[in-house]
């Protein structure tokens, strides 16, 4: 079932908590991408800078070759690349047609430095993850 990018990307953690408002200017940033059935959409260990959220179909991620896990609509992917430029840490491949919204980095930079209730949130956020056990 299809759903706007707002009602999408309130659940990703980073953005959990923002305002409507906020939430709203990170979606008009976004633009809908389509992948066929097969499409390598990232690959690990190579550059990226696209964040995805996936409105539609499945996706399954590869670790080394191993699969990890298989993606469905409500999640996302390659949030780290709005914030740095490091590389993909695993390849994402789609198993059906997938319908994603998208957003790269330079689309998403001008947003948290002319936003600073979105930048500020992200700090916290990132803050959050920072402290948690696993790091």
């Amino acid at each position: 079932m299809a759903q706007g990018p707002v009602e999408l990307i309130q659940r990703v953690p980073i953005f959990d908590g923002l305002e409507r408002r906020d939430l709203e200017r990170i979606a008009g940033s976004m633009k809908q991408r389509t992948f066929r059935a097969g499409d390598r959409v990232t690959s690990e260990g190579q550059g990226g800078v696209g964040f995805f959220v996936i409105e539609d179909g499945s996706a399954k991620v590869t670790i080394g070759g191993a699969e990890r896990r298989t993606l469905g609509p409500g999640d996302y992917f390659g949030e780290v690349a709005l914030l740095t430029d490091s590389p993909r840490t695993a390849t994402i491949t789609a198993e059906t047609d997938l319908r994603c919204y998208g957003m790269t980095s330079w689309d998403f930079k001008p947003l948290v430095e002319s936003h600073s209730s979105i930048a500020w949130h992200l700090l916290q956020a990132m803050a959050k993850n920072y402290q948690s056990p696993q790091h």
